[in-house]
This record gives structure tokens, sequence and C-alpha cells, in this order.
């Protein structure tokens, strides 16, 4: 079995590398170790999560926001067999789909433990032990990533969960305690305050949202608390000790101090993830690895020739579409194209009520690295079609460079932020200026204008605030 590409893994960065290097000619085999494709994202991250996340958006919609609307449904009785399967079928048919689309391209799968014998080289170790060996001129490793665990704390997926067990709860639990104020801990943390949790984060930085911009971090905990969240900031987790039913959690000052116990039906660890690469190995046939993340050039090219890496086990940020794009640049460089990804433009999107979405610099970035800078801000609450919608909470802010006028950074705290965001990677992908995006004509009423506005108050020009 002999290949001039083989995948290890069909996450969005394998799947898609996969099917571009097959449009381009080339014959490819994948290597998955799940029984369906998709990687995390599709199986146990991304879209699993946003059917829930969605489907306890509409249960709040239908107990605070309809009656407000003049829509009158009684009181809404969740039914959480319905709910979860309509999150399982939303994974069924996205799984299914890579499924469809690696076979429509030609492109072979092989299921089992993927790991490179030696260069040229990949074993599959199916389920049942059986080995099978190919061949190939390039390996590429798109392992991605596993949840990071918090020492002398065991996830056993029921009391104490992971992101993984998070989204297979069969009951909404009275308390929830979330370690961890990312974007995974908020974006759960949301679901089940939602449909009825009482919600602690404890972080033990003094802010929520790390490395996102600091005014929409700070407006969005305000939001979160109005929503029932309480936060413990500047603190760490000491002890989680499981009981009979629930757990208890010891907290303390990071700065040292008296530490207070926390009861909790279920205890969310959301500290991050770390690289997958157990068992690849990467070792002994050379492949140079810093912080658990395999180095590359800037063709993603590891240390041994013939051997790639992309998505969550190499440099920059953990994103499906990071991933995604990596996948597509690589398969275009092997077949002697020029790929290529922006690293200065890509979005991030935390799918919460309301979103929050950037791209580019933050301020405190754009500070530290001593680049004079422009803002323009405006509030959803001067917006028609926000207060239309009674989604008037956030703003759009605009960083553009105080000289030549282009964007840097573009940061919104809205209703659909994740949708809105775009235009702001197209504007800023082509080097576009604040003024660029402000002469550019936005329907009317739209959540966008706000973007549009957001762009004429750089030049403190804006029309409707």
């Amino acid at each position: 079995m002999s290949y001039d590409l083989v995948i290890i893994g069909t996450g969005p960065g394998g799947y898609v590398c996969a099917i571009r290097a097959a449009q381009l000619g080339m014959k490819v085999a994948v290597v998955e170790k799940r029984k369906t494709h998709g990687g995390t994202c599709l199986n146990v991250g991304c879209i699993p999560s946003k059917a829930l996340l969605h489907a306890s958006e509409m249960f709040e919609a239908a107990t605070h926001d309809l009656p407000a609307l003049g829509v009158k449904v009684g009181k809404p009785e969740l039914d959480m067999p319905a709910m979860m399967k309509h999150k399982d079928d939303t994974v069924a048919a996205n799984v299914n789909g890579v499924g469809f689309l690696l076979k429509k391209n030609k492109v072979e799968a092989f299921f089992g433990h993927g790991a490179i014998a030696a260069p040229g080289k990949v074993s599959v170790t199916a389920e049942d032990g059986a080995v099978t060996v190919l061949e190939t001129k390039n390996i590429v490793i798109a392992t991605g990533s596993d949840v990071a665990q918090l020492p002398g704390v065991t996830v056993d997926e029921k009391t104490v969960v992971s992101s993984t067990g998070a989204l297979l709860l069969d009951k909404v639990p009275a308390k929830m305690v979330v370690v961890g104020a990312g974007v995974i801990g908020l974006e759960l943390g949301s679901v089940w305050a939602r449909l009825g949790a009482q919600v602690t984060v404890v972080e033990y930085l003094d802010r929520i949202l790390p490395g996102m911009d600091m005014e929409v971090a700070k407006q969005f905990q305000r939001l979160l608390e109005k929503q029932g969240f309480t936060f413990l900031l500047s603190h760490k987790v000491a002890k989680v000790a499981a009981l009979a039913k629930g757990a208890q959690v010891v907290v303390e000052p990071a700065a040292g101090g008296d530490a207070q116990t926390l009861d909790a039906d279920v205890v969310l660890v959301a500290i991050g993830r770390r690289p997958y690469t157990d068992g690849l190995g990467l070792e002994a046939v050379g492949v140079a690895m810093e912080r658990g993340k395999v180095v590359i050039d800037d063709h993603f090219k590891s240390s041994v020739d013939g051997i790639y890496a992309i998505g969550d086990v190499v440099r920059g940020p953990m994103l499906a579409h990071k991933a995604e794009d990596e996948g597509m640049a690589l398969a275009e460089i092997l077949a002697g194209q020029h790929g290529h990804v922006n690293y200065e433009v890509i979005p991030g999107v935390v799918y919460t009520s309301p979103e929050i979405a950037s791209v580019g610099r933050t301020e405190e970035e754009l500070k530290a690295a001593g680049v004079a800078y422009k803002v323009g801000k405006f509030p959803f609450t001067a917006n028609g079609r926000a207060r239309a919608m009674r989604h008037s909470d956030g703003f759009v802010k605009v960083l553009a460079d105080a000289t030549t006028d282009r964007v840097l950074g573009v940061h919104i705290i809205g209703h659909g932020a994740g949708e809105l965001i775009a235009e702001a990677a197209v504007l800023m992908e082509f080097g576009g200026s604040a003024e660029d995006l402000a002469r550019t004509c936005h329907a009317h009423p739209t959540m966008s204008e706000a973007v549009k506005e957001a762009a004429l108050a750089v030049d403190k020009r804006a029309i409707h605030m």
C-alpha cells in the first residue's frame, strides 16, 4: 500500500488536508483512531457544544425573552433526552458528511492507532490488534489535542468532568464549579447555567478569557454575573474531593491566604488543552519537539524530511479553522504550489450569549509592541436591529494604525458576533483601512451597521452616537 501522502488524524486539519491533496492529484490515505472522522471538534468539541449552546439559548428565550415580544408559551419544560438527541444527531450528520467527502475524493481511510514506524512508513494498529503498514512519500501529523489535566485531580467524567463529560450529563446539576475561565469553561458553563445550574468559576488569573481584549473581557464578566455566574478570580484549586454524591472543591487565593470549600454536584475542569502526540513514535524517528509541540518550519516540515505537522500539535492558536487553513496550505505546498497562512488574521469566537469575536491585535498587544493606534467604538444599544431583537448588549471596537489607518484588530461582543467578525477578517486580509470599512455601504437595519459605525468612530465621525 503505497501513497503520496498519509495523514494521521482526521480532525479539521487532517481531513481538509486530505481532500485538498486529493483534489491536486495525490494518492492519499488517512488514519483515524476513532470510529468516526472529524476529530475532537466534530465528535466531542466544537459541534456538539454549539448544538447544546443553541438549544439552551432557545430554552432561555422561551423562559425570559418571548413574553416581552408578545409571545406567550407558558413555563417551558426541559426535555433533556430530546436536547441530547439534537446534539447527537448534529454530530452524526457532520461526521458522516466528512466520511462521504473523503470517499468522494477517493481518500482511503484506515481506522486504528497510527504511528510512524520509520520515515515513509506508517503503522496502523486496528482494534483487534491487526497491524497494517502504509508506505508513503510524505506523512502529516494532524492528531490534534487532548484536555489538559489538573494535577492531583481525577476526572471520572461523571462528577468531575472534562469538556467531554460536560456534554454528556443526563441531568442539570444544581451546583457546578468550573475550573478555568477560558473559552471552553465559559461556553459549557453557560449551557448549564441557562438550564438552571448555579455556576461558580474559579480562575487562577485576575481576569477571564486570557489573551482577549481586556475591555471586552470586563464587560463580558459583568454580563455573565447578571446571568447568575459567580467568579473567584486570582484563586487556585487546592483539592477536589469526590463524595458519595457530588464533590467538594477546596480553593485558595493564588497569592496565598485562607482556603474555602465549595460544594458542587459537578466539577468541570477546563484549564486548556495539550497537543496529542502520544504513541506516535516521534522521538524514535528524531522529530524535534518543544513544550509538547512538533517544531516545524514555514512550510510545516518537521526536523525529519518527509514528516510534516499541522493544527493543535504545532505553534499557534488551537483553533479548528487555523488547522483547516494549515491543511490546505500544506497540501498545496506538497503539490508544488505556494500555500500560505496569514496568522495575523485568524478570528477567534466565544459562542456564549452574547458572543465574543475578535481578529488581529488587542489594545494590550499594541501597547506592549509600542504601536501607535486609534480606537473606534460603537455600542449595540444605538443599533436599530439590535433593539428590535432585544439584543443590545455589547459593542464593536476597531483598532487602526494611527499613521496609515490600516485596521490592526477588531473586537466584538454582541449577538451574532461570530458572523460579524468575518467582514473584518476579509478587510484585514486585503490590508484594508478603517476608512475603507467606513465607506462600505452596509444594509439597514442590520447588526453589521455597528461595525461600520465603529470604523467611522476611528476618525470621530460616527453618525448614530
